[in-house]
This record gives C-alpha cells, structure tokens and sequence, in this order.
C-alpha cells in the first residue's frame, strides 16, 4: 500500500530523529523561528537568490545587520524586498570587509557569484564569524580543501546551501534506501535536463556608477566590463563557475550521494559532451554533458542538457501540494535502481516513488520544500555549535564528484583515474584545472 508523506513519518518517527522530525510534518512547526538568543546576520552578495536566503533566515529568527554588494542598485533592490520582514534597517556597504571586521555580526550569507565563494568564506571564518555559503561552494577542487581546513581551524560552522539534507522526505527517502527494500543498488542515474538557448553576450560597455567591476571579477582574468556577464552571463565561463552542472546539477549530485551513504570519492570518471545544441555562440559551459563515475561497488550517470524545452523542473504547485512530478519529463530527478525495486527522487520537495514490474507503485511519499528546515539547522547549529546538515566537510565530497566531471570534459573528454590520498589524476591536463590562477590581490591562500 502506498504511504503518505504522513503515514511514513509516523511508522518511522524513530528512524528519522523521532519528535524532531515528526514537527516537521507540521507546517506551523516548520514555519515557527528556532528558540534561543537572535543570530545577528549579515549578507555578502544581494542578487536574487541571496534575498530570498536571507528573507528566509530572518523569518527563521535571524536579526539582518549588514548588506554588502558592489552595486548600489542592488542594495537598495534587495534592502526592499526584505523591508516588509524586518523593520530596522541594516548597515549597507560595499566591501566585505566592513561587515567581517564588525562586531555585530555573528554569521554571513555568502551568496556572490561562484567564483567569489570560497575567497569570502575563508575570510569570514578568519574573521571569527560562521557562514551559510549558497552552492557551489568553491569554483574549483583545491579551494574547497581550503574551506574545509578554515572551518576546522577557527572552528567554525559553515553550511552549503544544499538543502535537500535537511528535507525530511529525504531523511525519509534515506531510512527506505538503509532499510534495504530496494535490494542492492549498483547503478544510480542523476538527471538535470533543461532548457536553453544560444547565448550571445554582447558588446563591452561602461560600468554603472559607484560600481567596482575590478572588485567583482576578484579571481577571474581581467576583461572590460560586460553588463551581460554581471546579469547572469558568468554561468556560461569557466573563470567565474563550473556550468550548470556545479550551479544546478550539484544539488541532484549531492542528494543522490546522501542517499548512497556519502561514499568516499569515486577511483574514476569519464566525460563527454560540448557546446552541442548551440555551437558557435558566445558560451565556454556545455549544453550536453554525460558524465559516469565508478563508485567501486555502483556506478553514478549524470546527464545533463540545455536545450529541449519540453522539461521541467518541479514546479512550485508540486513541491507545495501532495503531488508528484511526470517524472518522464522532469528535468531533476534521481533513479536508484535496486536488485528489487526502482526509487525516483525529486528534488526540493518532489517527493518519491518506489516502483516494481509494470509500473505498481509499491511505496511513496510527498515532499516539501526544504529550505525553511535549512535555514532552521543552519542558526541551530551557529547556537550549538553542532555540525549542521550539509557541512562543508560533507559538501566538499559531493562538489568534489561534480568537479570531476568538469575536469573530464575540459580534459578533451576523457576517463579520468583520481588518486583520492594524493588528490590527483592520471592526466595532468585535468591537474592542471584542480586549482585556477588568481589575479594579485584575490588570492586563496594556501595557508589558511
């Protein structure tokens, strides 16, 4: 018989940390701030998604000192989106190190670009400050090492903004996996199939004023500005993220790795793809990548695209209501195949599916958004001092796998074997790509 999203919680409330998870079945409980003195915050980097992080931590209990961002624009935008949610207003400045030498802030939210994550995270853990850091959390393989040794150097929390580890329909998703009804899983397929376009950047022009576009570009090679590139033009170049599959596709990386355990990292992958759909327009980042990794004991695909524009992500309807996805056509989902039974995952919030012969659905369970229970774990664990659900030592591993998959392809689409006690692969054009070179002054230090 198949289970609600209820029904599971209350048969398996003692394997997914009994009353703590059975309150989130509750959507009072999930909405209510988490007890305990206020947890002064300030936010590094006022784009879009770094709004709604912050809108939501404040909503969680938080108290907003600071916003910081290059652009004036952007600082005014986002300071009126938040108004209605806390009525003091916060400093606003525009180098960071304003908000990490001040006194009145106990965490940042780390939402620039990618190619700024790791130098802001290390500083703020140097600083003393903990840090929430959207995904990916590093442009490349040896600054995530670097963020790992900052946050147990100056013992700090930080929490990567993957936040599907704090779902409970994933908990759930995880006890059904351990509790063996799959059977025994050898193959494991992870999809982020979206749409797209050709991508066309544009001419230089003059940046607005007040901007600091040398600041912004931080690591990556100095170029003229580009207001196509500052409005979300950077995913599409490697010197400022690694595409949609660290953007997008790490979300998916890292659920699935959840659910098989957190392996160690896999002895080898292999790559293919390129600018496929649209050869010859402006974009560096492919439009199909596959991607295979060797677990030892399972095989992981990735499949990834930007072009067919009849997938869809799960919707908003979806992940609010007690629904599922057409997982056929649904550009993020997670496949276990196991000896004995089929599990589909979606993420933040699609629920799952448990599958025999001819389609019977054997078990399932809806799911809900996870981002209100992250912000929660994330203040909890500044309060604490506990390790919080997507520690960065975690996120390193699955970013890790995601990277790997980048340095395949920009290796000429090869199979890679990686040495994980020497951290290194049998190619050196793949080497090479493990840490970037970095413009004077924005520096990851190698000491941290």
């Amino acid at each position: 018989m198949a289970m609600t999203r209820r029904g599971f919680l209350r048969t398996s409330a003692a394997g997914l940390a009994g009353a703590t998870t059975a309150a989130m079945t509750a959507r009072a409980a999930e909405q209510a701030p988490v007890a305990g003195p206020s947890v002064r915050v300030a936010m590094i980097g006022c784009g879009g998604r770094g709004s709604y992080v912050m809108r939501g931590l404040i909503e969680a209990g938080a108290v907003m000192t600071h916003l910081c961002d290059l652009h004036p624009d952007r600082l005014a935008k986002c300071w009126k989106f938040l108004s209605d949610v806390q009525k003091t207003q916060p400093k606003m400045v525009a180098d960071m190190r304003d908000v990490l030498d001040a006194q009145d802030v106990d965490a940042v939210v780390v939402t620039t670009p990618d190619h700024w994550h790791a130098l802001a995270t290390i500083r703020a853990c140097q600083a003393g400050k903990d840090v929430y850091v959207e995904k990916p959390h590093s442009h490349n393989i040896w600054e995530s090492g670097r963020m790992v040794e900052a946050a147990r150097k100056y013992k700090r929390v930080v929490q990567v903004g993957t936040q599907n580890r704090s779902g409970a329909y994933v908990r759930a998703a995880l006890e059904y996996v351990r509790g063996g009804k799959l059977g025994n899983i050898h193959l494991v397929k992870v999809y982020n199939l979206k749409k797209g376009e050709a991508f066309r950047l544009g001419k230089p022009n003059d940046p607005p004023k007040g901007f600091d576009w040398n600041q912004w570009l931080g690591a990556a090679v100095e170029r003229p500005h580009n207001s196509g590139i500052f409005s979300g033009g950077w995913h599409k170049f490697w010197d400022f993220c690694g595409g949609d599959l660290t953007d997008d596709g790490i979300h998916q990386i890292d659920l699935a790795l959840m659910l098989m355990g957190d392996p160690p990292p896999p002895t080898s992958v292999s790559c293919i793809g390129g600018r496929l759909a649209y050869p010859g327009d402006d974009a560096e980042t492919p439009d199909v990548q596959i991607v295979t990794y060797d677990f030892g004991k399972f095989v992981m695909t990735f499949e990834q695209t930007g072009y067919p524009r009849y997938m869809e992500k799960t919707s908003a309807t979806i992940r609010r209501n007690d629904l599922f996805p057409y997982w056929t056509q649904n550009a993020t989902r997670i496949e276990l195949y196991g000896s004995q039974q089929l599990m589909t995952v979606g993420r933040h919030g699609g629920g799952w599916q448990v599958m025999m012969s001819g389609g019977k659905v054997t078990d399932q369970m809806y799911g809900r958004p996870c981002d209100d229970e992250h912000y929660r774990d994330f203040l909890d664990c500044v309060r604490t001092r506990k390790a919080p659900a997507a520690d960065i030592g975690i996120a390193h591993r699955s970013l890790l796998a995601a990277h790997m998959g980048n340095l395949a392809l920009r290796a000429g689409n090869r199979c890679l074997r990686y040495d994980a006690k020497a951290g290194r692969f049998d190619n050196e054009d793949a080497n090479r790509l493990i840490k970037r070179t970095y413009r004077k002054g924005f520096e990851v230090p190698e000491q941290v």
